[in-house]
């Protein structure tokens, strides 16, 4: 079965609090039908834009969904849901995953998975934490190089290609040169795992704008368009011509890559909520949302109501209650 998504611009909720317009904090709606009611649920627009399934609304199908969420909330910009509801992609998280069991289910990993990339990301993150000790990211602190940034340069950029690897070994892509996999390939990745969608801010320097690392990813220049990962290239296979590539900014870039890619793979949120020492640094540098997001790709679960179901319009908590089904894991495809 497929769904919808809109924007919510009205709040139309029995007995509910008229001060209290969901549909302002919670602006993104999504809908389908079961072969008994209609199904209704919120979602954010804000950080990493959670849909909050304790706010489903449900009510005895009359008429067409489309029309029921234009009168119930206010639905402009309909558009269809890109999977069937209840569906996912394997290791590709979507802003609709919160739990971490649903996520580990929804997204084909698990928690040794994420705790292992964990140990690698925590590495990278300390390594900038003690680069920042001693260079200031200003205009200047951002285009000085050394050794140590040329490091972790390439150790952060050749975790991304473990990153990139994974997503080709899990979709059973073939190398389009027949060997070996390289950026042509790579590339093909960028929409498949909604990439440019996230950035991230260093929290204790301001006036340094959000980086998007696979911002302008491009076919036609795989390598060389993503600055950071062309530095990298450069300065490990030349350091005496390209040392001068391996500078802060490109580190730091190289470093948010990681965090993306993670991200992706294991969801944003354990890595900001999580009571450990991973989580203490990502909270103490990073603040990251997404932009741009697509609604249409969010994984939307899929709700099984009971035979005894009221049939007014009622708000619920279907997960609480034990109403959603797993979702059904879809291979990635490249």
């Amino acid at each position: 079965m497929r769904g919808i998504t809109y924007k919510n611009t009205l709040t139309n909720l029995p007995n509910w609090n008229p001060n209290d317009e969901v549909h302002l904090s919670q602006p993104i709606g999504f809908a389908y039908e079961t072969s008994t009611h209609f199904i209704h649920i919120y979602g954010s627009d804000k950080v990493f834009n959670i849909i909050s399934i304790g706010l489903t609304v449900a009510e005895a199908k009359s008429g067409t969904l489309e029309d029921w969420v234009i009168t119930n909330f206010g639905a402009t910009t309909i558009e269809p849901i890109t999977l069937d509801i209840g569906s996912s992609i394997s290791g590709v998280w979507r802003p609709s995953l919160y739990y971490y069991e649903d996520s580990f289910q929804a997204l084909n990993v698990s928690d040794t998975e994420m705790r292992l990339s964990e140990q690698a990301l925590r590495i990278l993150i300390e390594k900038l934490d003690e680069l920042l000790l001693y260079i200031e990211p200003d205009a200047n602190g951002l285009n000085s190089h050394s050794h140590k940034t040329r490091e972790l340069l390439i150790l952060a950029s050749t975790e991304v290609e473990n990153y990139w690897k994974y997503y080709m070994d899990i979709s059973s892509a073939v190398p389009q040169n027949g060997r070996t996999f390289t950026t042509n390939d790579y590339v093909r990745l960028l929409p498949k795992l909604h990439l440019d969608e996230f950035e991230f801010n260093l929290k204790s320097y301001p006036h340094l704008p959000a980086i998007n690392p696979f911002l302008g990813w491009s076919n036609s220049q795989p390598s060389q368009s993503l600055t950071w990962y062309d530095a990298y290239n450069k300065t490990k296979h030349d350091r005496d011509s390209h040392f001068d590539k391996s500078t802060l900014s490109n580190a730091i870039s190289s470093v948010i890559a990681c965090l993306v890619l993670h991200c992706v793979k294991f969801s944003p949120f354990p890595l900001f909520e999580q009571n450990n020492a991973l989580t203490s640094l990502i909270n103490q540098h990073f603040s990251g949302n997404l932009v741009v997001c697509n609604n249409k790709s969010y994984y939307i679960p899929e709700i099984e109501l009971p035979s005894t179901t009221r049939a007014d319009k009622f708000v619920f908590d279907p997960r609480r209650e034990g109403y959603t089904k797993p979702f059904n894991v879809n291979s990635l495809t490249i």
